[in-house]
């Protein structure tokens, strides 16, 4: 069988999937809307309603597997409330203590550093200036747990309020706009 490999731009406000599956939420945006994908096509890893940018789809399962594996980076461009300092992204790096299914869990070491350029970053209103500073930081981490990334920042007193996946190993966002799909090859 030939595979099948794409890079999308998931925006915010759709789910990481192809089908709505709950009785609760029937009106959910969902990836179809933005290209006929082939039968068979699944989300390698997932980012949740609120988060955007990269996402992977295959219909390759063993691809699906190496890509959500510890060993490729997923890189993230977070905005968070209030003026971050190096203290904390030497927390973040050295590995903060979350809860995973209610059971206390530390991250592994991470990367992160504050970002000063964010002009690659498609805008998006979040919220007005008068609500206080912000601050942007890329994050780079080999796991991916639940909602990892918020966690770690609202633990060190820095919550999140936009979050943009820009990097997953070797493929990146560049200069794609919410809704892109682009055929990749493996």
């Amino acid at each position: 069988m030939n595979h099948k490999y794409f890079k999308i731009y998931k925006p915010y406000g759709y789910l990481s999937q192809f089908i709505n599956n709950q009785t609760k939420r029937k009106n959910k945006k969902l990836l179809n809307e933005f290209y006929d994908f082939p039968e068979g096509t699944m989300a390698v890893g997932r980012l949740d309603e609120k988060s955007e940018g990269l996402l992977l789809l295959t219909t390759d399962g063993k691809f699906s597997n190496h890509i959500t594996s510890s060993k490729i980076e997923k890189e993230y461009h977070v905005m968070v409330d209030g003026s971050i300092t190096e203290e904390t992204i030497n927390l973040l790096k050295k590995g903060v203590e979350i809860s995973i299914n209610g059971k206390p869990y530390i991250t592994l070491p991470c990367k992160a550093n504050l970002l000063s350029d964010t002009n690659h970053i498609v805008e998006r209103f979040v919220r007005d200036e008068k609500h206080g500073i912000t601050s942007w930081l890329s994050i780079t981490i080999r796991e991916g747990k639940f909602r990892q990334v918020r966690k770690m920042t609202a633990k060190l007193g820095f919550p999140t309020l936009r979050l943009v996946r820009v990097r997953i190993g070797n493929y990146s966002l560049q200069d794609m706009q919410p809704g892109d799909v682009v055929e990749i090859n493996y």
